[in-house]
């Protein structure tokens, strides 16, 4: 594992141990060349998943990158991680298990919304003015009324 400071690939592993809810493992490393200390984790990865942009581009499935936009709209909403790390997980276990191996970005979308919404309302209309794109207050506006009525 290359060390995230200094680049030297001569790092060591000096714990490993499960995440709480089982579905990775947590490890703690060390780089003995700058002294630097991290943490990675292994999660099980049961086939190459393929994300298909709105513009047609073709990437990789991403889970920090996921994880990333999760943690941002649940973000002072009183949501911990291990509850992100858990919904992270869920969503891409199920993206995993349907089969398919090219998946929409707004498929990804679709689900994330599909969790927050049930989690926390805030978190839901956050992840949802940047998936949606909102432009003005209005777009905020119907879309809240939407989902109060």
């Amino acid at each position: 594992m290359k060390c995230p400071f200094c680049g030297s690939t001569n790092t060591q592993v000096k714990d490993s141990r499960d995440t709480i809810d089982e579905t990775a493992i947590r490890r703690r490393r060390e780089c003995p060349d700058c002294g630097g200390r991290f943490t990675t984790y292994e999660h099980v990865q049961l086939q190459d998943l393929t994300v298909i942009k709105k513009n047609g581009e073709r990437v990789p499935f991403d889970r920090e990158k996921l994880l990333r936009s999760i943690s941002l709209a649940v973000s002072k909403c009183g949501i911990s991680s291990f509850e992100v790390e858990r919904l992270v997980e869920e969503i891409r276990r199920e993206l995993e298990n349907s089969g398919i191996s090219e998946i929409t970005s707004k498929s990804i979308g679709e689900k994330v919304m599909d969790k927050l919404i049930t989690i926390n309302k805030v978190a839901y209309i956050r992840f949802a003015s940047v998936y949606k794109d909102f432009k003005e207050v209005k777009d905020f506006e119907e879309f809240v009324s939407k989902i109060n009525s």
